[in-house]
């Protein structure tokens, strides 16, 4: 019966992909519906799954076949629905199901529609292949099936160059990571001649020396390379912002609620080993907390409505790594999951602005849209408000643990939390005040345009509101439903649900609501009091031209990393290659040569033949009895 809920969990979304791939240019409209309806039923599968694992506390294993077997080490293709994975399918799932609806009207008319449902299903399939594998291997088979999804969603539109290129980059950054990753797989397949999660766990929790230590240390930073690379920490995060050249939907499935979390999931799935490598943990820490600054200076000045919040979730990102490198596992969960609710309505806002506005992103060209966009404005702001730390939205709950966390154990790192937190309220604000407020800055042509997006767009939206509104619930300070559901899988916490709220954790708080008035006063009085509108690209000077131009991190990688390889590459191919065939054809001729002259002996001359033979003989002779 377990095994049979997992085999149908997983092959509904497939089979959606290979329906709609094989047959989508006929189905039509149906595309949308039959792809829709397979996320859906994989959505309900998770809450019964979910129900009954929270019921009996015992997760539900189903291994379809032995897969590996070389002498002492075996490799199971099994699967395993527990606390981590069913919380973290619940969310793939639930958004994907809305994601998918939203996209039935978002996409209409596309070419390519059936295409497009095709791959939404098939990264589905390997998004819950990655989170549901019981052992690393076949993590590593959704792992690289995301990325190749990935792939093919942010090149959809790939008539334009510039979006192929995106995908890939995004596709090359990733193989990096997924190197580390590699690496990690196979130190601990060598120390525990096994990749099952369980049995690793199992063999930790006996104890360890000091030698076993140091390679699970390094196993450890391989691994988090690998996150790094699929979460867009810094160095590898410049992927994620040229990702929004993808439809609004895929920005919203893969780079807000799923694959950019796929990271934190792995390090949480393998907190037992991450534990064992304190120096590992400090460096998470540390690159998490700067990616989260960085990244929300660059959003600070962006003019792009997506990539705003590509940016934000650049630096949301960095703060549950933060999270993680304090060891506070599970409240850099709480955030993955209030940060899909409220990022996914923010993208799918953009998406629907974006819609009316005929294709615009530029905040500059907007402005005013409340008026013609209720459904979306009201839907945005609730977001907006969640992401920036309003008190008592879901954001100012996860957000405020991740601090309080932060402030007992490193207080730089905690400052460096903070700053980013009042630049997320600001820039949050700067973008809800340009896009939905004051005068309406376009075309007349775009302004005629202007409507409310249709039920099919907007119901989604205000699911997600409420859900960014409302989902702090899950995880109330010294009341945390969370932290109790997560305890079997997290051997050793840095975070205490239980503690009670003294006056240390009030004054927090509250500077964490004082950041959040800050970032919005200023955001409120340079673009409401002011009317303050960005600069054209051209007049745009000083440090703010650096900001705007991302520090010129992506120029810095040309120069340095990808100019030198295209050098290196021209060198083998004009230098080094012609030299090889050189030779190979020189050694060819001569061996043409010899043979040439070999060949004439072979004149039918007996008495050549005779004289050869004699002579060869006496040559073996000497060597025999005299040379010796």
């Amino acid at each position: 019966m377990d095994t049979n809920v997992i085999l149908l969990l997983l092959l509904v979304p497939l089979l959606g992909a290979l329906v709609n791939l094989f047959f989508g240019k006929k189905l039509g409209n149906g595309s949308g519906i039959i792809a829709t309806l397979a996320v859906l039923i994989s959505f309900i599968i998770t809450v019964v799954a979910f129900i009954q694992v929270n019921t009996t506390k015992t997760p539900i294993q189903g291994n379809l076949f032995e897969w590996i077997e070389v002498a002492n080490f075996k490799i199971s293709f099994g699967f395993l629905l527990d606390q981590l994975s069913l919380l973290w399918l619940l969310f793939v799932t639930g958004i994907g199901t809305l994601i998918h609806w939203y996209s039935t009207s978002y996409m209409k008319g596309d070419e390519n529609y059936g295409k497009f449902f095709g791959y939404l299903n098939l990264f589905i399939f390997f998004m819950i292949v990655l989170v549901a594998g019981s052992n690393l291997l076949i993590t590593f088979i959704g792992w690289e099936g995301v990325g190749l999804c990935s792939y093919l969603l942010i090149g959809f539109w790939h008539k334009n160059q510039s979006y192929n290129d995106a995908a890939k980059k995004a596709f090359i950054m990733n193989r990096i990571g997924d190197l580390g990753f590699l690496v990690g797989v196979f130190i601990l397949a060598f120390l525990f001649h096994s990749l099952d999660y369980m049995t690793i766990k199992e063999a930790l929790m006996h104890g360890t020396n000091h030698q076993i230590n140091t390679w699970i240390g390094w196993a450890a930073l391989a691994l988090f390379i690998g996150a790094v690379g699929k979460s867009a920490q810094i160095p590898l995060y410049t992927w994620l912002p040229d990702a929004m050249a993808g439809p609004t939907p895929v920005s919203a499935l893969i780079h807000a609620a799923t694959m950019v979390t796929a990271g934190i999931f792995l390090i949480t799935r393998l907190n037992f080993v991450f534990d064992l490598a304190p120096q590992v943990q400090n460096i998470i820490a540390i690159v998490g907390a700067f990616t989260a600054l960085f990244a929300a200076t660059i959003g600070l000045v962006q003019t792009d409505i997506k990539k705003v919040l590509a940016y934000s979730t650049v630096s949301q990102l960095g703060l549950m790594f933060m999270a993680i490198g304090f060891g506070a596992y599970e409240i850099a969960v709480f955030h993955v999951i209030t940060h899909a609710f409220f990022k996914a309505c923010l993208f799918l806002g953009s998406g629907s602005v974006i819609h009316a506005m005929g294709g615009e992103q530029d905040m500059r060209k907007m402005g005013g849209l409340s008026k013609f966009m209720k459904a979306t404005y009201i839907t945005f702001l609730l977001a907006t408000l969640a992401i920036s730390g309003f008190p008592f939205f879901s954001g100012f709950f996860s957000k405020d643990e991740i601090l309080m966390t932060a402030f007992n154990h490193n207080k730089v790192l905690y400052i460096i939390g903070s700053l980013a937190s009042i630049m997320t309220a600001f820039y949050m604000f700067r973008l809800l005040f340009l896009t939905f407020f004051k005068n309406f800055r376009g075309t007349q042509e775009q302004k005629n345009h202007l409507h409310e997006s249709p039920a099919s767009i907007t119901i989604p939206l205000w699911i997600l509101a409420i859900l960014a509104v409302i989902g702090g619930v899950i995880s109330l300070p010294g009341n945390s439903w969370l932290f109790e559901y997560l305890q079997p899988i997290i051997v050793k916490s840095a975070a205490n649900s239980h503690h009670s709220l003294g006056i240390t954790e009030y004054i927090l708080m509250a500077v964490a609501t004082i950041g959040f008035i800050i970032g919005l006063g200023i955001a409120y009085y340079k673009y409401i009091m002011e009317s303050e509108v960005p600069q054209e690209d051209e007049k745009i000077t000083g440090f703010h031209k650096v900001l705007y131009n991302k520090y010129y991190i992506d120029e810095i990688y040309m120069k340095l990393i990808v100019k030198p390889i295209y050098l290196l590459s021209t060198f083998l191919k004009d230098v080094v290659e012609v030299a090889l065939s050189e030779t190979v054809l020189g050694l060819g001729k001569i061996a043409d040569g010899l043979s040439l002259q070999g060949k004439k002996a072979q004149n039918g001359n007996i008495g050549l033949y005779l004289f050869a033979f004699v002579f060869g003989i006496c040559l073996i002779l000497y060597y025999l009895f005299i040379a010796r």
